[in-house]
């Protein structure tokens, strides 16, 4: 995507022009992750955090056909509020933007926006992988493709609770993604802090984080970064709790025969159901602890 083809907030482009940090964020948790008015809510305490950190948030969003980087508090309200906000994936902008509609931005979509942009680190809560029954239906999300091809960072929990995480690993090592887990050695499970999946690399603090992010584009190794970050301790769900919960949201989207992009917010939907709220908990708090995290390693990237 060119660089001309995103308009950037004020704030936002004066931040990248003088080399301040920028921390991209997804929209698609304000218009189909959460519901209102919680998802407005959080969407505005995240940016609150990032700015607490030093660095400047920069929600992503296309309205009226309009690819915007860095939302205003009414464009968040927007789309936390409008009935017909679609959640648009990368191969979705040609038509969202020839149509003039309005889009939430998915992970992959938020990467191809934040590499035309000029920012290097991206937060979203979980990002799409490798599906429970990819061998039937092929379903390997786009978010993945978005992650090897773009140089950005991604902050994130894991993938979303209900892939299949060993085969979104062994995809991402294929596909020579470097992922580093966050202060722990095994990659993240969205509501719960681990997978029991071992990971090769492990970073102590944003610092380090930042030199591997530099040191990759120092070596001319084009392509993104993925960082998992665990739910902090206090909100996580116990991985029992979590796995039985996923089963059984996964039967009812067999049974109501959702497919497509209206897999995850059905199950997102049901997940919260059958925890009694506990998964949005889980889920709010990731957000943030993501936020806040990518905004220091956006600090100290901009240091060197």
């Amino acid at each position: 995507m060119h660089s001309e083809a995103v308009s950037i907030n004020p704030e936002v482009r004066a931040a990248l022009e003088e080399g301040k940090p920028v921390l991209a964020l997804e929209s698609t948790i304000i218009a189909h992750g959460m519901p209102y008015p919680t998802n407005v809510e959080v969407a505005l305490a995240v940016e609150e955090n990032v700015r607490a950190c030093g660095a400047i948030p920069a929600t992503l969003g296309i309205l009226g056909g309009e690819i915007k980087v860095g939302l205003t508090r009414d464009e968040i309200e927007f789309m936390g509020t409008g009935k017909n906000i679609l959640k648009a994936v990368e191969r979705d902008i040609p038509m969202v933007v020839a149509k003039k509609l309005d889009a939430a931005t998915t992970a992959g979509c938020s990467l191809v926006i934040s590499a035309a942009a000029g920012i290097r680190v991206f937060v979203t809560g979980g990002i799409g992988g490798v599906g429970p029954v990819a061998s039937q239906d092929f379903d390997i999300s786009a978010d993945l493709h978005a992650i090897e091809q773009y140089s950005v960072l991604t902050v994130c929990s894991g993938t979303k609770a209900f892939m299949d995480i060993p085969a979104t690993l062994e995809y991402l090592e294929t596909h020579r993604v470097p992922v580093v887990s966050y202060q722990i050695d095994t990659f993240p499970l969205f509501y719960s802090r681990s997978s029991g999946v071992k990971v090769d690399w492990v970073a102590q603090n944003p610092a380090e984080v930042a030199s591997f992010l530099k040191a990759k584009f120092d070596l001319g190794m084009m392509g993104g970064m993925l960082l998992g970050v665990p739910v902090p301790a206090a909100d996580e769900m116990p991985v029992e709790d979590a796995r039985a919960a996923i089963a059984t949201a996964l039967e009812r989207t067999r049974a109501a025969k959702i497919t497509g992009k209206a897999v995850t917010p059905y199950l997102l939907a049901a997940i919260k159901e059958v925890t009694e709220g506990n998964s949005l908990v889980s889920n709010i708090s990731l957000i943030k602890n993501n936020a806040t995290v990518g905004a220091q390693i956006a600090v100290e990237y901009s240091k060197l």
